[in-house]
């Protein structure tokens, strides 16, 4: 049965943080759990299902990444958006965080606008991957096949390959990597991205987001990083997927 309005799960130690998100959250429409513990937003989030987490990364007994990994790939829960938040703003930290299956991360302090918004894209873009993978049942498999030079993207498995090597993507490198993919050639600039992929209306602090992901994704990607073959950084436009092999 579908809820009246969307569950959000509210995961921080600290309860001034927990009490200012909720009150937001509430105030915006949506209903809300809280987990002040990493184990019990694990526990949550199995019997609850939440549309949505918000996930302190320092919490006590299983820290934030622990916990999105644990739901990402012990669970196998794909469909549930996870916005990381962090005091710590380090790239590398980001990278783990999204590594292990985040969607987003936020650092602290935040605005209440940005976290709202953030979160207004993301249950848009869980919508819109739903509807799509329903009409994609309806078309022949070949319809599903993106294929660019020596990368190649099956859009029913949700899967790339790159000269017939499998590659592990995380759900929102592949949705990025789709996009470009469908556009070979053209250049496509981080803000495009940000409103198309992420869905944001706004791109207060989300620009370097665009950055750590591309570089994940080229690490996976490409024989060689420093001189890569498949995606392309076009200088002070933005990256584009070549369609030459």
């Amino acid at each position: 049965m579908e809820r009246e309005k969307k569950l959000i799960l509210v995961v921080d130690d600290e309860e001034n943080i927990r009490d200012l998100l909720v009150f937001n959250l509430q105030k915006e429409g949506y209903d809300t759990i809280e987990a002040e513990d990493g184990l019990s937003a694990v526990d949550i989030a199995l019997k609850e299902k939440p549309d949505l987490i918000l996930l302190d990364v320092m919490i006590p007994k299983l820290d934030g990444i622990s916990v999105c990994k644990k739901i990402r790939y012990a669970l196998n829960i794909s469909n549930m958006p996870i916005l990381m938040i962090s005091a710590r703003d380090t790239e590398s930290d980001k990278i783990v965080g999204l590594e292990m299956g985040a969607d987003d991360y936020i650092t602290k302090p935040f605005q209440i606008r940005e976290v709202m918004a953030r979160i207004k894209a993301n249950l848009r873009k869980v919508e819109a991957n739903m509807s799509s993978e329903s009409v994609q049942n309806n078309n022949e498999d070949k319809d599903n096949i993106i294929k660019v030079g020596d990368l190649t993207l099956d859009l029913k498995r949700v899967e790339v390959k790159v000269k017939n090597e499998v590659i592990n993507l995380t759900k929102k490198e592949f949705d990025v990597l789709k996009y470009l993919a469908t556009q070979p050639g053209q250049v496509v600039t981080r803000e495009m991205l940000l409103r198309d992929v992420w869905e944001y209306e706004e791109y207060v602090g989300a620009i370097r987001t665009i950055d750590v992901t591309m570089n994940r994704i080229r690490d996976k990607i490409e024989k060689d990083k420093a001189n890569p073959k498949i995606l392309i950084t076009k200088r002070g436009s933005g990256y584009y997927v070549t369609d030459k092999n």
